[in-house]
């Protein structure tokens, strides 16, 4: 009769993690879904928190490795090799993902500031989204003022490995009169002027979606390494307000003001019927500011955010996000 040792809750758990992660490495690997896309899904639909990928990182990749040989799991080939890298996870700051190692008097920054040599990086960490809030744009500031004449290129990048930057911090909105949404925009745009007139290089590496005002940083730098995961947007308009922090100028300017969608022929009018739908619920103040500022000039762009910014539209449109229903607009 044969006996079969028992093994214990954590050794089982242990093992239900190490297999999952050799799944999750054979998908990657064969080229079905991409890292972010397995981890989100084992999260959202095997209730795994964090992915395999994520939680790997923390546990540390060569730990990892010796945990698979020690239970017997034939360890998968992209393990080995970041292992052979040095890229250990978190405490390498490169695994599956990237990780900030921020320099010292950095670490409870909403943008952590790491540096390596002459290279600057601006971690964006300020969960859950990255939201660009006055602190965020004071960070930024920080930043730069602490690079300007020491470093030669900065890169923006997410700590967070499943976006860049969700936008402006809506909720911060509510609390903001006229004069200090002026200033908010007085400040990033400063800061977005003086990065493009300067000689540092800038580079934005771009992960998930950059939305709003996170689109808009991509948009101010010199260079966007788009990851595949990444998307681009500029939703304010949904809010019944424009793009406030250049986004009606730069875009243009990247993309070409007349770029047209084309779909085939027996397509047309109802491609061209449904964008009038949608541009027909939008917030008709904000429609007509983003058509008159558009390639206008930034202080255009200021004026006209200003004037959506306090209009009823405005408040109908941010208060319908934060309690998660569809917006009535009046075109006031």
């Amino acid at each position: 009769m044969s006996t079969q040792t028992e093994l214990s809750a954590e050794e089982l758990v242990e093992r239900f993690t190490l297999k999952a992660l050799v799944e999750s490495c054979l998908v990657l690997e064969e080229g079905i879904s991409s890292m972010r896309e397995i981890d989100l899904g084992m999260m959202a639909g095997a209730g795994i928190l964090p992915g395999p990928f994520q939680r790997a990182d923390q546990i540390g990749l060569d730990e990892v490795l010796s945990a698979l040989e020690r239970v017997g799991f034939e360890p998968p080939t992209v393990v080995k090799r970041l292992v052979a890298q040095g890229r250990l996870g978190a405490k390498t700051g490169q695994g599956f993902y990237p990780y900030a190692r921020p320099d010292a008097g950095w670490d409870e920054s909403p943008v952590k500031l790491e540096t390596r040599e002459d290279i600057a990086i601006a971690w964006l960490d300020r969960p859950p989204a990255n939201s660009i809030s006055p602190d965020v744009v004071h960070a930024l500031e920080r930043i730069w003022e602490a690079i300007d004449g020491n470093a030669r290129a900065l890169v923006f990048a997410s700590a967070n490995p499943m976006l860049f930057c969700a936008g402006a911090d809506i909720k911060a909105f509510t609390t903001m009169d006229a004069d200090a949404g002026r200033q908010l925009l007085d400040d990033m745009h400063g800061f977005l002027e003086g990065m493009e007139r300067s000689r540092i290089a800038t580079i934005a590496a771009v992960n998930g979606a950059a939305l709003g005002g996170g689109c808009e940083l991509a948009m101010a730098c010199d260079f966007r390494i788009a990851a595949e995961s990444a998307s681009f947007g500029q939703p304010e308009i949904n809010l019944g307000i424009i793009p406030g922090f250049g986004g009606t100028q730069r875009l243009p300017r990247l993309v070409g003001e007349p770029k047209a969608l084309v779909v085939v022929d027996h397509e047309l009018l109802d491609t061209a019927l449904r964008w009038a739908r949608m541009l027909a619920g939008q917030a008709p103040l904000a429609v007509e500011q983003v058509k008159r500022v558009s390639g206008a000039g930034v202080e255009a762009e200021k004026a006209g955010f200003a004037t959506v910014f306090s209009s009823e539209d405005a408040r109908e449109g941010i208060g319908a996000f934060l309690q998660k229903r569809s917006p009535r607009f009046t075109g006031k």
